[in-house]
């Protein structure tokens, strides 16, 4: 059995005893895409479940971490944030050889580019509204009544975010890149003040992450809580511009070169404001840092992707080594935003 197959018969018998009405048989079929935790598709005779683990192999510390992506869903079933219905989370590496957990599938579309190709103008407005909602939802969530104060730690958030993301760059480095290490130095060097601002963060925003309704806007789940935290919400509002200024392309999914007011896109600025608008804030000031350190934390994901690929154990090798061509790029981008 290859690392990233399932041990079908392990999940049945493990499901039964966790979680109630769990029926076999069990089939199951690995979802396409993701360069993280391996999701699959879990079909019984009595419904379909989706499970996500961590991927076998060596892996960085704190990276993969199931565990949290299980406890922040649960914690928000009951609040304005859309997420799938949690059933059970297994931290036993003897069931399956790697944690992970069992949840709802939702039924619904996902997009995969920002262009929205397949949509009337009408409706590219209205998916990009339900985003910013859903953004604004996520960053208004009370942390104490849904049990997530300590879900991060305290302090200063990216200048937090900026150590762990260095370590982790570098300890999955395989050439130089002097953009990137100027990111780094600039980064540091131009670190804002603590404003005070703490909330739930995603950590990896973007269209993609979320499931909307067949035939409507709304948005039904947000998926892929891996990177997510408690710290400074902009970076969630950072990401999103930082994607969309990303190639229109089927690997860059960006809006770079897009006339966006003619297809009913918003542009940067109105996804700002009525973002801002929405959270009663009357502006942000530093967004170029902000927007240098989503390119500068992207670029480090990627190459993590890049050396999972090259060592075997990434969810799918041949897309994890064309995003990590990507890496440069990212560097390059987040250095031009940083002088804006």
């Amino acid at each position: 059995m290859s690392g990233l197959a399932l041990d079908v018969e392990a999940v049945e018998a493990w499901a039964k005893d966790n979680i109630p009405g769990f029926t076999g048989p069990v089939t199951a079929t690995k979802f396409s895409g993701g360069q993280s935790n391996p999701t699959y598709r879990l079909d019984t005779p009595n419904g379909s479940y989706v499970l996500r683990r961590k991927p076998p192999g060596v892996l960085l510390k704190s990276a993969h971490a199931v565990d949290r992506e299980y406890r922040v869903q649960s914690a928000l079933q009951d609040t304005d944030v859309p997420v799938a219905k949690m059933h059970a989370l297994c931290e036993d590496d003897d069931v399956i050889g790697s944690a992970f957990y069992i949840m709802d599938l939702v039924h619904g579309r996902t997009f995969d580019q920002p262009r929205l190709p397949e949509q009337t103008p009408d409706e590219r407005a209205a998916i990009i509204d339900e985003m910013n909602r859903v953004l604004a939802a996520i960053h208004s969530v009370d942390l104490d009544a849904v049990g997530l104060a300590d879900y991060g730690p305290p302090g200063h958030y990216c200048q937090r975010q900026t150590d762990r993301w260095t370590k982790q760059y570098h300890a999955t480095q395989t050439e130089d890149l002097p953009d990137m290490e100027a990111l780094i130095e600039w980064l540091q060097a131009n670190m804002p003040d603590d404003d005070g601002q703490r909330t739930l963060v995603h950590g990896d925003y973007r269209l993609d992450n979320l499931l909307y309704a067949p035939d409507s806007a709304n948005v039904l789940a947000v998926l892929d809580w891996e990177l997510s935290t408690t710290g400074h919400p902009y970076a969630d509002l950072a990401a999103v511009v930082m994607q969309w200024s990303m190639p229109a392309t089927t690997e860059g999914r960006g809006l770079g070169g897009v006339e966006r007011a003619a297809l009913g896109l918003w542009s940067d600025q109105k996804f700002i404001d009525t973002y801002c608008e929405r959270r009663g804030i009357s502006g942000i000031g530093d967004f170029n840092f902000y927007l240098a350190f989503c390119f500068f934390r992207m670029a480090a994901i990627l190459q993590g992707v890049k050396k999972r690929a090259l060592d075997g154990n990434a969810s799918d090798p041949e897309r994890g080594l064309k995003l990590g061509e990507y890496v440069p790029e990212f560097a390059r981008s987040g250095l031009e935003a940083a002088k804006r």
